[in-house]
């Protein structure tokens, strides 16, 4: 049984007169009447008795009819629904990103998406770049956010934004007094708070000290924390440095708990995430604009 016959049926049993359906569904009489044949022929029974010019439901049709009423509205609401979801009026986009990005960088954005398309609901989960990735490889995700490049063959990578990374030391740590450093410093005169293994902020930070000529394995990391907030607040506390976002860091630089040391590192990039062999939905689609804009 096809749609077509469904709602050709729907449509002789309402008026059962066979020229008015064909009128209203805009098709000619004898399709109609071939539909409605070839229905009965199929399942072997009798929808309508010909009575003269006339035809009547019989009490198998009547039978039907409701079922078949039943059927057509509820294929007429999964139409509107992806009608809906097409035109971004209802739906649900998951999401994941990196803490630094989802703390900094991505809620105006997420802001602006949900003023402009209020039925959308978001449903963003923090983790690591690691975690970010795999979410969006296996599916957790249709969209992911990381901090720094990932070898992941199944994945679309695309820059949306750039980042500084800084690093930092309490006002009462030797490197407050914006003396030049080097890499040579970094690795032997003072020890360090770090993210853990898998964040994109430790990640970079290692890379570019590798990129220096140093190892990070001589870097004599002292504590490691799962969170921007945490590595702060530990350096805050101690006489210990930490390499992190500038947009992280910015409050307690701005009030003078931390002070950004005289060493440049190289900026790094955001970058989003997403799989190649996936079909990418409208609102998909339309956040990644946004976040190119």
């Amino acid at each position: 049984m096809t749609f077509e016959q469904l709602a050709i049926f729907v449509a002789v049993a309402e008026r059962e007169h066979l020229t008015n359906a064909a009128e209203a569904i805009n098709l000619t009489p004898s399709a109609v009447s071939s539909a409605i044949k070839n229905l009965e022929a199929y399942y072997g029974v009798e929808l309508f008795h010909r009575v003269g010019r006339r035809i009547e439901l019989t009490e198998t049709g009547r039978s039907f009819l409701g079922e078949a009423r039943a059927t057509l509205a509820r294929v007429r609401a999964a139409e509107l629904i992806l009608s809906e979801l097409g035109g971004l009026q209802r739906g649900r986009l998951g999401l994941y990103a990196s803490q630094t990005i989802a703390s900094y960088w991505l809620p105006p954005l997420l802001m602006r998406f949900r003023r402009e398309y209020p039925g959308i609901e978001l449903d963003l989960t923090i983790g690591n770049t690691r975690t970010v990735t795999e979410a969006v490889i296996d599916g957790a995700a249709e969209l992911g956010f990381i901090e720094g490049e990932v070898d992941a063959p199944a994945l679309s990578m695309k820059i949306v934004a750039e980042d500084a990374l800084v690093i930092v030391v309490p006002p009462h740590h030797p490197w407050a007094d914006g003396r030049q450093l080097t890499a040579a410093d970094l690795v032997s005169r003072t020890s360090w708070v770090m993210r853990e293994e898998g964040s994109g902020t430790r990640s970079e930070f290692e890379n570019a000290v590798a990129r220096l000529g140093a190892s990070p394995r001589d870097l004599d990391v002292t504590l490691v924390l799962p969170s921007n907030e945490a590595v702060l607040s530990a350096v805050c506390a101690g006489q210990s440095a930490a390499a992190i976002s500038s947009a992280a860091a910015k409050a307690y630089l701005g009030q003078g708990l931390l002070v950004q040391t005289n060493f440049d590192l190289p900026a790094r990039s955001f970058w989003l995430l997403r799989h190649k062999e996936r079909h990418a939905s409208k609102a998909a689609q339309t956040l990644e604009t946004m976040c190119k804009g």
